[in-house]
C-alpha cells in the first residue's frame, strides 16, 4: 500500500504550493495513507466519485483530523461524536436530508438574488477607503464581506461584525493540521463563545413574532425546533457550521480570486473589457484554487478501495483540490481558461448529496467584489517585497496576507 509522509503534507511549501504534490499523488498514489494515521488520501477524480458512491461504506460524520504529532509525522486527532458537531456537512441521513431542508429554502436562487443590493452595498463602503489609499492588504475586505452576509443571514447584529469575522475564520483551525495544545486550546475557548452567542440569538429568535417575508435562518431552526425537527444542540451546531463554510471558504474565494487579478494584468483587462466572463473566471478560481482543499470522510465496515484495505476507525482525505486539475478529467488542468464547455462541472463546492448549499451565494458574494474592483480601478499589482502569503492550514486555501498597489480608474 502506497504512503504518504505526513512531513510533506504538511510542510510549509506544500501549503504555499500544493498542485506538485497533488500532482505526484495522482500520478503515482492515487489512494495513500499518511504516515501510520489511518488516514488516507484520495486524489483523483474517478476515487473520489467512487467514495461518494458508497454511502453504506464511508460516513460524512467527522471523527477525526489530521495533525503533526510530537515526533513531526502525522498522527490522528479523535473527536467525539456528538449532535452538535454531525450536522450539515457532516451529517449522514436521515438527519442530512432533515438539516439541508431547514437551510436550503433560505438559500434558494430568488432569496439569494435579494442579497445582491446589500452585498454590493458592503463592498462599496470596504472599498472606498481602500481605493482611495492606493491598496494595501486586500485580506480584510475578503473576510469582511462574507462575515456579513453569514450575519445577515443568520439574522445578527450588524454591530458585531468584528466578532462574526473572527469566527467565521475559526471553521477550518481544527482541520489545518498544525494544532498544538494552545491552538487548541484557543479554538475551544472561541467555540464555546461563539456557540454561548449564537444559542443565545437562536432563543430570542424563537419568541420574535413571524413577519410575512423570508425569516432569518436562526428563526428558521428554532420553528425546526418547535416542530422537533432538530433539537437545540444542532440547530447552534448548523449555525456554527454555516459560519465557517459561508464565511471562512468565500473569504478564500475571494481573496484568490483578486490575487489572480492581480498577478495577471491581461487577464484583469480582459475582464474589464469583457464583464459577462467574470463567472467564467469565478468557477476556474474556484477549480484552481478550491477553497476547501478536501474532506473527511469515515470507514463504516471493514471495505476495499482500490489497493487500500480499509476497516473501522480509518478516515478517507477526499482531496477536491487535487480531483480538480485530474487531467484525466480537464483539458490543460492547470491553466486558467474562460472557455471551458461546463465551467461549473468540478469539485470546488463538493459533489452528491452533500454538494454545498451555499454555493450560488458564495459565486455571487464573489463576482459582486471582482466586478467592483475592476470596475473601479485601472491597475492591480502584487508587490514584490511583500508576497502574499496563505494561512498555515492543509485544508483551506485561504491567503493570510494579500498586498496589492491599485490605481484607481
Amino acid at each position: 500500500m502506497a504512503s504518504t509522509e505526513g512531513a510533506e503534507l504538511l510542510a510549509p511549501a506544500a501549503i504555499e504550493a500544493p498542485a506538485p504534490l497533488f500532482a505526484r499523488l495522482r500520478r503515482t498514489q492515487p489512494i495513500s495513507q499518511v504516515d501510520a494515521s489511518g488516514v488516507y488520501l484520495v486524489a483523483t477524480w474517478e476515487r473520489i466519485e467512487e467514495v461518494l458512491a458508497r454511502e453504506a461504506d464511508f460516513s460524512a460524520h467527522l471523527t477525526g483530523v489530521l495533525i503533526r504529532g510530537p515526533e513531526g509525522r502525522a498522527v490522528t486527532l479523535p473527536l467525539p461524536e456528538s449532535a452538535a458537531s454531525q450536522v450539515i456537512a457532516t451529517a449522514d441521513e436521515p438527519a442530512h436530508r432533515v438539516h439541508r431542508a431547514l437551510v436550503q429554502p433560505r438559500l434558494a436562487a430568488a432569496r439569494v438574488t435579494a442579497l445582491e443590493a446589500p452585498i454590493r452595498a458592503w463592498t462599496q463602503h470596504a472599498l472606498d477607503p481602500y481605493l482611495g489609499t492606493g491598496g494595501g492588504n486586500f485580506v480584510p475586505i475578503a473576510e469582511q464581506i462574507p462575515a456579513r452576509v453569514v450575519a445577515a443571514l443568520l439574522g445578527l447584529p450588524e454591530a458585531d461584525v468584528q466578532r462574526h469575522r473572527t469566527w467565521a475564520m475559526l471553521g477550518g483551525a481544527m482541520l489545518a493540521g498544525d494544532l498544538g495544545s494552545q491552538q487548541l486550546a484557543a479554538f475551544a475557548r472561541e467555540t464555546r463563545e461563539m456557540a454561548a452567542y449564537l444559542g443565545a440569538h437562536l432563543d430570542a429568535a424563537g419568541h420574535l413574532p413571524r413577519a410575512s417575508g423570508p425569516a432569518p435562518l436562526l428563526a428558521t431552526l428554532a420553528d425546526g425546533i418547535a416542530e422537533g425537527r432538530i433539537d437545540r444542540a444542532q440547530a447552534v451546531g448548523i449555525a456554527i457550521v454555516l459560519f465557517g463554510a459561508g464565511g471562512e471558504s468565500t473569504a478564500a474565494l475571494i481573496g484568490s480570486a483578486v490575487r489572480r487579478l492581480a498577478g495577471d494584468p491581461e487577464l484583469a483587462d480582459e475582464l474589464r473589457q469583457a464583464p459577462q466572463l467574470v463567472p467564467r473566471f469565478i468557477e476556474e478560481v474556484v477549480r484552481l484554487e478550491t477553497p476547501f482543499k478536501f474532506h473527511y470522510r469515515s470507514v463504516r465496515r471493514p471495505c476495499q478501495l482500490g489497493e487500500a484495505r480499509l476497516g473501522p476507525g480509518d478516515r478517507l482525505m477526499l482531496l477536491w483540490a487535487a480531483a480538480n486539475r485530474d487531467p484525466a478529467h480537464f483539458d490543460e488542468p492547470d491553466r486558467l481558461r474562460l472557455d471551458r464547455r461546463h465551467p461549473k462541472r468540478h469539485l470546488g463546492f463538493g459533489r452528491g448529496s452533500h454538494f454545498c448549499v451555499g454555493a450560488p451565494l458564495a459565486r455571487l458574494e464573489a463576482r459582486c467584489v471582482v466586478e467592483a474592483l475592476l470596475l473601479q480601478s485601472r491597475h492591480l499589482a502584487l508587490l514584490p517585497e511583500d508576497p502574499p502569503v496563505h494561512a498555515p492550514s492543509i485544508f483551506v486555501r485561504r491567503l493570510a496576507r494579500l498586498t496589492l498597489a491599485v490605481e484607481a480608474a
